[in-house]
């Protein structure tokens, strides 16, 4: 069986990655893939026999009509390009997170089964995202979920499945659990994109309030967007944190970190699952995340690591305090947050997607 893939912006983001695990496994599963997404990003890295790949140009832009026109001109190519398949019989449409909707609409006129991996948190967004999210409930064959939280928005109930994300097992096989040594960085980390909700100046304010500790921000921007935010915040950095521009590889950092925080602000985005968390947990650090959404249900309270709003600012301080400066609370978390990890794993991710793919509908 054939399986074309379609991925909007292909960068070094939770999507893009678990899309490479997934199409990794279907791989060693017997199936031929063609992959269609822009260059530059972690699937270029997906090396595998019987993957095609096909790429095309795109980018953001600080101008939203320059982006959108981008866009535009991304789903007319995609759509004209799904017309290759139009006489293979054997053929399932995957499309990657609800950006790429020519794929898709493509794909339901020439009556292919069409699988959306859906990330988003659509429901919390503006106009455009719930538009897309209306789309896929009417085009999706299958529509696969990344937490039950997300779940719960779909309208439609056939066809729903959720699969949580993992970890591909060369990421998680980077790391030895060494709650000793973690310990000893007295480092927090965060790792996001640079936008709002993410938190980045609730961050940057912990790291002020707390010197005795170190603090390292992984962002996914270049580093003119990264001094470019600082300086029209008015943002004072201190001697104890580090801004990282976009990297291709973020588990160097995990490896040299005590704790990971997510400071998504709930009143403006909700994570529907958390990847970060997940690989953090797999390097052995406890984390901090928000009392709601998908990254929620990775986390027990007080087991492997707290629950706090980015509202709760000064809870949040005073936890920090308290995992970094007692050994035997940290070990007991990092402990239970490694287990947890290895509850995520790529072998029965994939397993879960092939299932879905071989449904006949």
């Amino acid at each position: 069986m054939k399986i074309a893939a379609f991925h909007l912006f292909n960068d070094y983001s939770g999507s893009p990655k678990v899309l490479k695990m997934v199409l990794s496994g279907l791989v060693q599963r017997g199936y031929s893939v063609d992959l269609l997404t822009s260059r530059g990003g972690v699937l270029d890295e997906l090396k595998e026999q019987n993957v095609a790949h096909y790429r095309y140009s795109y980018r953001f832009s600080e101008n939203p009509i320059v982006t959108m026109l981008r866009y535009t001109y991304a789903q007319i190519y995609m759509f004209f390009f799904s017309f290759r398949y139009l006489f293979r019989k054997e053929v399932v449409f995957y499309i990657n997170t609800i950006l790429p909707v020519g794929a898709a609409l493509a794909g339901r006129l020439m009556g292919k089964r069409v699988i959306y991996h859906y990330h988003e948190n659509s429901f919390a967004k503006g106009t455009f995202y719930k538009t897309l999210a209306s789309f896929m409930e009417r085009l999706a064959s299958d529509i696969i979920c990344v937490s039950e939280f997300q779940s719960r928005y779909i309208n439609r109930k056939e066809g729903v499945h959720v699969v949580p994300n993992a970890l591909s097992n060369t990421f998680v096989e980077r790391f030895k659990h060494n709650p000793e040594l973690s310990f000893s960085m007295q480092r927090v980390l965060m790792v996001a994109s640079l936008k709002k909700y993410k938190g980045v100046v609730q961050f940057i304010e912990l790291s002020n309030r707390l010197p005795q500790f170190n603090f390292a921000v992984v962002l996914n921007e270049t580093q003119k967007a990264i001094d470019d935010f600082i300086k029209e915040n008015g943002i004072t950095l201190g001697n104890n944190i580090v801004l990282y521009p976009r990297q291709e590889e973020v588990a160097p950092f995990y490896a040299e970190a005590s704790l990971l925080l997510n400071l998504t602000d709930a009143s403006m985005a909700v994570e529907t699952f958390g990847l970060t968390a997940l690989e953090a947990m797999s390097a052995g650090l406890p984390v901090i995340v928000p009392t709601q959404g998908g990254v929620a249900e990775l986390v027990e309270d007080g087991c492997n690591g707290y629950k706090i709003d980015v509202q709760e600012l000064n809870k949040i301080e005073e936890q920090i305090k308290v995992v970094l400066t007692n050994y035997k609370l940290y070990e007991t978390l990092s402990t239970s947050a490694y287990s947890t990890s290895k509850h995520y794993s790529e072998d029965a991710v994939n397993e879960m997607v092939s299932s879905i793919i071989g449904l006949k509908r």
